[in-house]
């Protein structure tokens, strides 16, 4: 670069109209400051609080973990061999039995059907219970409204399991009331939701490709008249048997076969999710106490495929359901949500580190 040139790039930067891009930057530079230090002290409080909290949580200690679990299954040494009962089920035992029904073996059910219902959703829960009856299922059900009177119109009421909490959602009842040792009878854990349509779905043949599959989580593909979709992956593919992986370029989401995880391999979504026993036992544990509506759950569950996530997890598009999307517990009026939105909406602030917040100011 010559003198003159020199002397020419000069007073275009001090000339107002070539170097005014560069004065607001330098404007500019303060409040990007003071936005990071702000971004910074909010990451620190809340982790911060939510240390404490599971300080607080660990005090309590609402269920045993680690080495206090182990520590208490040592009191029972001094029990003499053969008595301990190291596990239950939900089936139900009669209070009288009649010198008729003493000849009759009882047959313990092979799987499990637990669905959150409010009285308001009978009619459709009856359906859905109605396609599970008869093969061999045991029926719990949720009641996050109180209300369990208004069941018992039904034959098959008397013989389902009710527990009821009001305004808790299905992964609190689960957390509580399907602990792995109680529901370790059943080969497979079908945790719904009330709003499902199923005529187009059979128990007996979603086992059977999911066995022959080797799948260890599942879940129905959705129909794509289905009015919650937020999720390819979930739709059904009317050519298949099933499949483990969508392919889609568009967004923030890429998936190709050098995909590896969800949402593109490995993922099923929450409102219909079929657990095999080994996989509940992992996934049990994987609900955190304070779980509420699930969201990001689904992301987590591949850690509990009982090996790679891409061959043992999958969607089941021969037996397929209508995912209806009625809100319940107090939630707004049914409506499409993009997947985008549903995103933002589960991200957590603490998942982000001090670095990356660092980077991100410094961009």
């Amino acid at each position: 670069m010559s003198m003159r040139d020199l002397k020419s790039w000069r007073k275009k930067l001090d000339h107002p109209d070539g170097g005014g891009n560069t004065f607001k930057m330098r404007k500019q530079l303060p409040f990007m400051g003071v936005a990071c230090v702000v971004m910074l002290f909010i990451v620190y409080r809340t982790t911060n609080y939510q240390y404490q909290q599971t300080e607080m949580d660990e005090k309590r200690d609402p269920f045993d973990t680690g080495e206090d679990a182990q520590h208490d299954y040592r009191k029972l040494d001094n029990l003499p061999r053969g008595i301990i009962e190291a596990r239950s089920d939900l089936e139900l035992k009669p209070l009288w039995t009649s010198s008729g029904s003493k000849s009759k073996t009882h047959t313990a059910h092979s799987n499990l059907l637990a669905i959150a219902a409010g009285i308001k959703q009978k009619n459709n829960v009856n359906t859905m219970v109605q396609k599970f009856l008869p093969e061999n299922f045991t029926v719990v059900l949720f009641h996050y409204d109180g209300n369990v009177d208004g069941w018992f119109s039904l034959d098959w009421a008397n013989d389902a399991i009710h527990i009821v909490a009001r305004n808790q959602t299905k992964w609190w009842f689960a957390k509580r009331f399907l602990h792995p040792n109680i529901v370790s009878i059943y080969d497979y854990i079908f945790l719904w939701d009330e709003d499902l349509g199923v005529e187009h779905f059979d128990p007996q043949r979603y086992l059977d490709i999911v066995r022959s599959e080797g799948l260890e989580i599942s879940q129905p593909a959705l129909d794509p008249k289905s009015q919650d979709i937020h999720h390819r992956i979930t739709v059904r593919r009317r050519t298949n048997i099933l499949h483990r992986r969508v392919y889609e370029n568009r967004g923030s989401t890429n998936c190709s076969n050098e995909s590896t995880g969800p949402p593109c391999t490995g993922f099923i979504e929450g409102m219909a999710p079929v657990f095999s026993r080994a996989a509940w036992y992992c996934a049990w544990h994987l609900i955190q106490n304070d779980l509420v509506h699930g969201w990001g759950m689904d992301m987590k569950l591949g850690y509990c495929a009982q090996g790679d996530r891409r061959e043992k997890v999958g969607v089941v598009d021969r037996e397929y359901v209508l995912h209806k999307g009625i809100q319940t517990l107090g939630g707004t009026t049914s409506r499409k949500v993009s997947p985008g939105s549903r995103r933002q909406v589960s991200l957590n602030i603490s998942h982000f580190s001090l670095l990356a917040l660092e980077d991100l100011c410094f961009i």
